[in-house]
């Protein structure tokens, strides 16, 4: 468990993917939805999260009056049914002249996914939300998939140069984020249900992709050498606009995020 000076640091910490502090004590669905992303561990950094209840956003103590009652609320989070796998998380009280804090350890979990009432939540810098999942007819989700890069991933934005002038700006480069996940999406091996699986880390993102590669193909000739383990898919998505042939997007892609 935290130790108490360990503690003192976190309250002026910037929030990020292991700290959540709230002065709520009643909003049981965002204490669920923080333990849950914390036991998930996007960053893959196998470190613990903490869930501190009574410290404001700006770091000050609220007050708070951490009871019995408080205690076995946010503990019983662990054995109640509404996330699992079960977390594996510690409680503890600590007492401070400006009031008590209540810290909620959360371990990363061996068994990921863990879901909240069924759904993956997530935390990536300060941010927390829902994993999203795209599933079904390709000609349909990849209009959706598309439209998650622009406005999810890559986040395009205008920033200011000049009075008159302004310049569009993104996280990630929409393109070559695009292209990435559009080919793994072609060449997946259809054969297993492992799906394609997409991370956004605090400082970079990761596409795993169900076969790796097919064919011809091997770490040490690609992407001068091409092959197709979805010859029908491949040409569907070159003609929907959503994929280069050929390896012409791999070299495009690296010239990108160089």
């Amino acid at each position: 468990m935290i130790t108490k000076e360990d503690l003192i640091s976190l309250f002026v910490n910037t929030e990020s993917y292991r700290i959540e502090r709230t002065s709520s004590t009643n909003n049981a669905d965002k204490f669920c939805q923080a333990i849950c992303a914390f036991s998930n561990d996007i960053s893959g950094k196998r470190k613990n999260g903490y869930l501190i209840l009574g410290v404001h956003d700006n770091g000050k103590l609220s007050g708070l009056n951490v009871d019995d009652n408080l205690l076995l609320q946010i503990s019983n989070i662990r054995t109640d049914g509404n996330i699992l796998p079960q977390p594996v998380m510690t409680v503890e009280k600590f007492s401070f002249d400006d009031g008590d804090v209540l810290v909620a350890e959360v371990q990363p979990s061996d068994f990921p996914p863990v879901r909240y009432r069924g759904r993956v939540w997530v935390r990536v810098g300060p941010r927390k939300s829902i994993a999203h999942k795209f599933s079904g007819n390709l000609c349909k989700e990849l209009i959706k998939i598309d439209a998650f890069i622009e406005t999810s991933i890559a986040q395009k934005r205008p920033i200011p140069v000049s009075v008159l002038r302004e310049e569009t700006v993104s996280k990630y480069p929409y393109w070559a984020t695009r292209e990435l996940l559009m080919n793994a999406i072609m060449h997946r091996d259809y054969e297993t249900n492992t799906p394609v699986q997409f991370y956004e880390y605090d400082d970079r993102i990761e596409v795993l992709n169900p076969g790796g590669l097919y064919g011809k193909v091997n770490p040490e000739n690609f992407p001068n050498v091409n092959d197709y383990r979805n010859p029908y898919i491949a040409e569907a998505m070159k003609i929907l606009g959503y994929v280069n042939r050929f390896s012409r997007g791999v070299y495009r892609v690296e010239k990108e995020i160089v």
